[in-house]
């Protein structure tokens, strides 16, 4: 029982997309105890993004605490010029697989369910990702913020080699010149 929602705001400036709801049943001695799974990415459209998980006996309150424990996971992705990814990245979490790659101005989000949701609320507007493998939500979601945790700015590659941006940047333009 998948269900997309639209973006909500909320006074924090934090703007929250539900990925998927799930019912679940557990069979007890009495009977069936029915309640709701919920999976919810939340962002600032800055950089920011965040995941969470809950469960409840009503959705409401199940996507209530999958975005309190969104907004505890929260992490910073950084973005060339405010709008795509720095390079390309490639990362895997169980049978998921997912390949995210930059994209030149005017591109659009090519990305599919979980993924999509996460570039909305994360504020990349130019980005192509593909999922290979499972399309279990859970897993497609952990998977890219695996790939997030690879990502590495220009501005910490520099630090790391004790050279200054300008070099670096230029030498990914002469790459991306030559090839």
């Amino acid at each position: 029982m998948a269900k997309m929602a639209q973006n909500t705001k909320k006074d924090d400036g934090l703007f929250d997309r539900l990925v998927h709801i799930n019912r679940v049943t557990k069979v007890v001695k009495g009977g069936k105890n029915m309640s709701f799974a919920a999976i919810v990415v939340i962002g600032d459209k800055n950089g920011h993004v965040g995941y969470g998980t809950g469960k409840a006996r009503e959705v409401p309150q199940a996507v209530e605490k999958a975005k309190e424990q969104a907004k505890r996971t929260m992490v910073h992705v950084p973005m060339r010029e405010g709008r795509t990814l720095h390079h390309d990245l490639i990362a895997r979490f169980g049978a998921a697989k997912v390949v995210l790659r930059s994209a030149p101005s005017g591109t659009g989000i090519i990305a599919g369910g979980a993924i999509r949701a996460i570039f909305d609320v994360l504020g990349i507007s130019d980005v192509v990702s593909k999922s290979i493998g499972s399309q279990n939500p859970h897993n497609m979601i952990k998977a890219t913020f695996k790939a997030f945790e690879m990502m590495q700015s220009p501005k910490k590659v520099a630090m790391r080699r004790g050279k200054r941006v300008t070099d670096i940047v230029k030498n990914r333009e002469e790459k991306t010149t030559t090839v």
